[in-house]
This record gives structure tokens, C-alpha cells and sequence, in this order.
């Protein structure tokens, strides 16, 4: 029997004015992202529709995104449209969680706000992040090993794309060597810090202190986890998980994989950009991938899946 799975993308993809045409179009998407200002304190409309330089910083971008992915997937229940699985890159784990049932909308806003201010307050000055394309995953795990100072994998995201995270210098150093075995090309990313990393453990737990605080409830539908790439079903699973998944590596295509040997054969991108979808084509091109970042597509979705 086939399956759907709705998949959520994380930090990165953020434009001005992503989410308004279903702001103003759809009652239960503003009903979302008004709420996400009224848990939060921020202006919502105003640091999404309007030319700012906030949304591009993490404790703003965060709930930002967050905001849109949670409004398009109750525009879509609405419809009658539903997930049997469902996962997130990073940040988007929570959209996930709220997917699933396990996050309250208004919890998950709340606690994504402050992971963003934990993350920017944790990120240490000195820290980098760097994609590595065309090189194995064994190759750059073993190289990181080998390099002096913190330096590991952050994102495991397709055949052929790794990103690589820790000190600054450490980073440059796998770099450097990555190139010299072989790499067919490293771009460093514009990044305040270096997600993902050992250096980030601090801010996980302060997030749990914060997820102590917070009902998470057993999935209503599978989701699977960045940390493991393996399917949470139990509610006590899921906080130590969301601790974790600050300072460990996003295992994306295994997690992606997981599904497709579950039976998923259509995967909805729900939120802004295109990115999971970049990515989808390189793990697998026998699914088949839709994408919702405006009205136009999500229309083309509900009549394809309802």
C-alpha cells in the first residue's frame, strides 16, 4: 500500500514574504501564524512580509519558518489532506512533531523560539560550517577524525552533499584535506554558527529545561527522527530526542530512506524553497515529490491527494 509522507525543511530556505498568500487567503494559516506572535511576542507579519534584516538570524529565522510550515499543514488538514508519516530537517523536526500529533501548536512555537535564542546565544565566536560535494560520507568522517580541534558532520543530506561543522580553523583544516583527497567542491556556508556541532551541547540541555516544562504526547502518526533516522512512536521518546538533535548530526537521507522502505512513495515539501526536494532527486528518483510554498501549488496538492 503506498504511503505520504510530509517533510519540512529547515533554516536556510527563508525569503521575504513567504507564507503571505495564505495569510491573507486562508483563515486557519493566519489563525497559526497569529498565534506563533501572540505565544512568541514578535510581530509576525511584519518579519515575514516585510524587508528585514532579523529574519536572516536564527533566533528570528526559527520561529519564522515554523510559523509558515505549521499554517500550510493546517491548511492542508483542513482539507482533508493527511501525512501517514512524516519527517524535518533540523528546525523542521518540530513542524514534524506537530504533524504527528506530539507538540501542541503553541508549544512547538514557543519552544523553537527559544532554541533559536539558545543556539545564537551558544554559538561560540570562532565557529564555521562547510558543504563537501562529490566525497563519501567514510572519507569525511574518518578526515574529521584525523583533524585537530572540533570538526564533524553536521548534515548528512544526499549522495554527494555532506556538511561539515565545528571551530573555525578545524573546519578550514578538513577542508584542506578533503580537497587534497579528492573533493570535487567545498563551499563554505553563511551560517552564525556551527549547528549540529559538540559546541552547541550547552544549549540542548538549557532546551530541555524548557521541554521539562511542556505535554508531549505519543505520535498519532510515525515521524522520524534526525538523530537516529529511525521511527518514534513512544511520547517518552521524543524530548530527549529534540535535546539531542541540537549537537548531533542530521542523518537526512537515511531518515528519507527509512520511509521509502516503509512503503512511502510520495513525499509533500511543505514550506518555503525547494531544498528537500534538491535533495530527493539524489536519494531516490523513483518517489514522487510535490512541493507547497505558495497557494498556486498547495491547490495542485489537495487535488492530487484528497
Amino acid at each position: 500500500m503506498s504511503k505520504t509522507a510530509f517533510i519540512f525543511p529547515g533554516q536556510g530556505a527563508q525569503y521575504t514574504g513567504m507564507g503571505k498568500d495564505f495569510y491573507e487567503e486562508i483563515p486557519v494559516c493566519r489563525e497559526m501564524i497569529d498565534l506563533a506572535g501572540e505565544v512568541t511576542g514578535l510581530n509576525m507579519p511584519a518579519l515575514l512580509f516585510e524587508e528585514n534584516e532579523e529574519l536572516n538570524i536564527t533566533e528570528y529565522t526559527q520561529i519564522a519558518m515554523l510559523s509558515v510550515e505549521v499554517a500550510i499543514l493546517k491548511a492542508l488538514e483542513a482539507q482533508g489532506v493527511k501525512a501517514d508519516v512524516t519527517a524535518g530537517l533540523s528546525l523542521g523536526e518540530y513542524a514534524a512533531c506537530v504533524c504527528a500529533g506530539t507538540l501542541l501548536e503553541k508549544d512547538a512555537f514557543l519552544l523553537v523560539r527559544k532554541r533559536g535564542i539558545l543556539m545564537q546565544e551558544a554559538v561560540p565566536s570562532g565557529g564555521a560550517m562547510a558543504a563537501v560535494m562529490g566525497t563519501g560520507a567514510d572519507l569525511i568522517e574518518e578526515i574529521c577524525e584525523k583533524t585537530e580541534g572540533i570538526v564533524s558532520i553536521a548534515n548528512y543530506n544526499c549522495p554527494g552533499q555532506i556538511v561539515i561543522t565545528g571551530e573555525k580553523e578545524a573546519v578550514e583544516r578538513a577542508s584542506e584535506a578533503l580537497k587534497e583527497a579528492g573533493a570535487r567542491r567545498i563551499v563554505p556556508l553563511k551560517v552564525s554558527g556551527p549547528f549540529h556541532s559538540a559546541m552547541l551541547e550547552q544549549a540542548g540541555e538549557a532546551l530541555g529545561e524548557v521541554l521539562d516544562a511542556i505535554e508531549v504526547k505519543k505520535p498519532e502518526i510515525p515521524y522520524v527522527t534526525n538523530v537516529t533516522a529511525q521511527y518514534v512512536t513512544k511520547a517518552e521518546e521524543v524530548k530527549p530526542l529534540l535535546v539531542k538533535q541540537v549537537s548531533s548530526s542530521v542523518k537526512w537521507q537515511q531518515c528519507v530512506e527509512a520511509m521509502i522502505e516503509d512503503g512511502v512513495d510520495t513525499f509533500v515539501e511543505i514550506g518555503p524553497g525547494k531544498t528537500l526536494s534538491g535533495f530527493m532527486r539524489k536519494i531516490n528518483r523513483n518517489v514522487t515529490v510535490m512541493n507547497i510554498q505558495n497557494k498556486e501549488e498547495f491547490e495542485t496538492v489537495v487535488n492530487c491527494l484528497k
